[in-house]
């Protein structure tokens, strides 16, 4: 069974929002949420590299935020705080531990997709204990390919040593995520967090906790 990381296993967007409440007070986190995901949709299109997306971004908060036009340095001094405090607050989510120890149990393999930076996907994973736990790790900027392309999902099936529809895969993102790895001939799972109402027509399996998650195939 392969999972996303950031906000699938690890409360990216609790330790971004808390990041944000202490080095920019009264700023808005879902303001800057917005600007992570435009700014790394371009890193991952090869628009920007890892450390301009950063200060696209932070420059582009500040202005939005009323503070004005940052220059790079600036935004690299402010960014350099926010990154000291999201990293101390790097938590799982309560039922990643239980979970996985289930599966584990169970004699699953387990791996981890993730988009983004090697180095910093490395270190949270460390972090955490997951490298412990997982079969393979499968990080976008080191492969060449990002979700949702399909190829992304076949090496990590490949490095389970097992074919794409005996693999399960479970992420936070409907269609980056699960859609994505239906697309590559995986079981794909919807990890809604949010507890709303399903949306009409949805085409995969949707669960609101990792303790539903499905046994793997």
């Amino acid at each position: 069974m392969l999972f996303d990381l950031d906000d699938t296993l690890f409360d990216h967007g609790g330790a971004a929002a808390e990041a944000v409440a202490r080095a920019l007070p009264g700023a808005d986190p879902a303001r800057w949420a917005r600007l992570t995901q435009q700014t790394m949709d371009r890193y991952l299109a090869g628009e920007l590299t890892f450390a301009e997306q950063r200060r696209v971004r932070v420059r582009a908060f500040a202005r939005e935020s009323g503070l004005g036009e940052w220059d790079d340095a600036r935004a690299d001094t402010w960014f350099a705080g926010y990154l000291a405090c999201y990293e101390a607050a790097w938590r799982l989510f309560p039922d990643v531990g239980p979970a996985l120890a289930e599966l584990r149990r169970a004699g699953t393999r387990l791996g981890v997709v993730t988009n983004g930076d090697p180095a910093q996907q490395r270190a949270k994973l460390d972090r955490l204990g997951l490298d412990a736990v997982l079969s393979c790790v499968v990080i976008s900027g080191e492969v060449g390919a990002a979700k949702p392309d399909p190829e992304i999902f076949r090496i990590a099936c490949a490095r389970l040593g097992l074919p794409p529809e005996r693999v399960t895969y479970v992420g936070d993102r409907l269609d980056v995520d699960a859609l994505a790895a239906e697309s590559a001939g995986l079981r794909g799972v919807w990890l809604d967090r949010s507890g709303r109402a399903a949306p009409p027509g949805l085409t995969v399996e949707r669960i609101t906790s990792l303790r539903a998650c499905p046994g793997g195939r």
